[in-house]
């Protein structure tokens, strides 16, 4: 009888209720968190404009100029932040983070009658802000890797698309009363400070990289990814910034806001359906369908009709949940530094990003807007969801390719992602 020959263990597809089950206390916990922490962000943000004209009597220049700087703080603060959050650890980031949220929606509540109160509150929840989520997001996969890793960031991303679907209902609904729209944020905020401070503190794995310098906030971050980023969300922040304004008067306000509660609520529910096989794909294959994706929303809008901006908003949506996705999956895996700094530097390349398509996305789309050829705007915008990954390709491959003919060359670790998926 021939000796018994073990069989290589089989990969099995967990169920859904399953892996929810495998989450721990500790992570549920922090994804509620998530999923509540936008809730209350995003019933105020969409209304921060009118909030601040009313009460500063400014006009929307200066409010312009106002949300700019809030979103400066937000997002190049980032690899500060992360930082920090290394330094003093994940959980009592948390716990600061959701105390500045809680004094922020404190001053939005007390200073109706001061522009000084309502102007500190948008900068305290700012603050609050990029301290969070390099903490939340590092809280969530630390420990993991490979699959459940994966699983754990789309989880995270769904959590938080779910509260950005959520928020701007809960605001539309308690915009009448101001007061209480920022007595129940406030409540939310401070009742989820006070929740985490009983989560666990995380332990310091072995190998985890050792805490460097402030002065290194932006050493070892993996290139590619960090430029894909700040691509994705210039292309992709021209949808988000822009479409409101082109959907007037082609669209119904009613269907328009559907499509785009949709879109966050396809993020939620897609991410986590495909992370699997977005962690498994190419980060050349993965660019490919999601700015193709990203590509064919974009074209979709240049019709200007009600049901091809619901199929644009679609598009989107898939592109979006594959690009978010793997972009942070390859960061991870391209840097040594640890998830918490990579988070920082990605926040960094998101507003890199967000800030280009204000700044030039804002002036093409005011050229066709003067020039009666808005639709144009849409088809200019495709290409460039075309052209720009291409490019950004094509540079990292000649620089991988030229590394590796040099002199005493050494293979990176982990490789570079642009190389071909034979090849690393």
């Amino acid at each position: 009888m021939s000796p018994a020959v073990a069989e290589p263990p089989r990969r099995t597809r967990r169920a859904p209720g399953r892996y929810a089950r495998s989450l721990t206390g500790a992570q549920l916990v922090v994804l509620v968190g998530g999923f509540l922490v936008n809730v209350g962000s995003f019933s105020v943000y969409p209304y921060l404009a009118v909030l601040l004209r009313d009460r500063t009597g400014a006009g929307m220049a200066q409010v312009g100029l106002v949300l700019g700087a809030a979103t400066l703080v937000q997002f190049a603060s980032a690899p500060v932040t992360a930082a920090v959050a290394e330094r003093v650890g994940l959980q009592r980031s948390l716990v600061a983070a959701l105390v500045l949220y809680s004094l922020g929606g404190a001053a939005f509540l007390t200073g109706r009658e001061s522009p000084a109160l309502t102007i500190a509150g948008l900068f305290l929840i700012s603050g609050g802000g990029s301290l969070y989520s390099p903490a939340y997001r590092s809280y969530l996969v630390h420990g993991t890797d490979g699959e459940q890793r994966a699983r754990l960031v789309s989880a995270g991303n769904a959590a938080g698309n779910l509260g950005i679907a959520v928020g701007p209902v809960v605001g539309a609904l308690l915009l009448v009363r101001p007061g209480v729209m920022f007595a129940v944020v406030t409540a939310v905020y401070t009742s989820l400070a006070v929740g985490h401070v009983f989560l666990r503190r995380e332990q310091r794995t072995g190998d985890a990289p050792p805490v460097e310098p402030f002065r290194r906030m932006l050493h070892g971050a993996a290139l590619l990814p960090f430029v894909v980023t700040a691509v994705t969300f210039y292309v992709h922040m021209q949808f988000y910034q822009y479409l409101s304004s082109y959907a007037q008067g082609r669209v119904p306000t009613l269907l328009f806001g559907v499509a785009m509660m949709g879109y966050s609520l396809g993020l939620a529910v897609g991410q986590p359906l495909a992370a699997r096989r977005v962690e498994r794909t190419s980060y050349p294959a993965a660019m490919a369908v999601g700015f193709g994706c990203l590509a064919a929303g974009m074209v979709a809008f240049a019709a200007g009709t009600g049901p091809m901006v619901v199929v644009g908003v679609a598009a989107i949506s898939a592109g979006s949940a594959v690009l978010f996705l793997k972009n942070d999956l390859a960061a991870l895996a391209g840097s040594r530094r640890s998830a918490t700094v990579v988070f920082g530097q990605q926040r960094l390349a998101v507003g890199i990003g967000a800030c280009l398509s204000g700044v030039l996305g804002g002036r093409v789309y005011g050229l066709f807007e003067q020039g009666g050829q808005l639709p144009a705007f849409w088809l200019v915008v495709a290409a460039q969801c075309v052209l720009l990954p291409v490019l950004v390709l094509a540079v990292a491959r000649r620089s991988y390719r030229r590394r590796a003919a040099g002199p005493g060359h050494r293979p990176a670790a982990p490789a570079d992602p642009a190389a071909p998926s034979e090849a690393r």
